[in-house]
């Protein structure tokens, strides 16, 4: 197995997510930021946090399958949410629960960021989310 994804004792929990992940291999993925859009650019699920975070989380699995990769391959992902409060990590969850059986998300997740962010490149993108594999 090329990833190990883990919690040392005496980390805060619990979380959706491990906090260490352990690779080794000699190929290295890498997904841009990914948003709900289809594949003509289409926006998916407009003003709906969880709807876009799931259609993101499907692209970013579509860029991972392009490699080779899946998400069992991933060692980090990074979301970027825009105008976040505690109050919307409800909608965030809903969205990744979604599509975590359809994708076949690690539960839990491997080590990740949710970052706060005042805005992304297009008014109407709520979410954006990267992804680094090892395989």
């Amino acid at each position: 197995m090329t990833v190990r994804l883990m919690t040392p004792d005496g980390m805060f929990g619990p979380v959706p997510y491990h906090h260490v992940s352990i690779s080794s291999g000699t190929r290295q993925v890498h997904v841009a930021g990914q948003i709900a859009r289809d594949a003509e650019g289409n926006a998916i699920a407009p003003g709906d946090l969880a709807g876009q975070l799931a259609q993101a989380l499907r692209n970013t699995a579509r860029g991972l399958a392009g490699a080779g990769a899946s998400f069992a391959d991933v060692v980090r992902l990074r979301f970027y949410v825009t105008g976040w409060t505690p109050d919307r990590y409800a909608d965030f969850i809903a969205g990744i629960d979604s599509v975590a059986a359809e994708l076949g998300l690690p539960d839990p997740l491997p080590p990740l960021s949710a970052i706060g962010v005042d805005y992304l490149f297009e008014p109407d993108v709520l979410v954006e989310v990267e992804a680094e594999a090892v395989m």
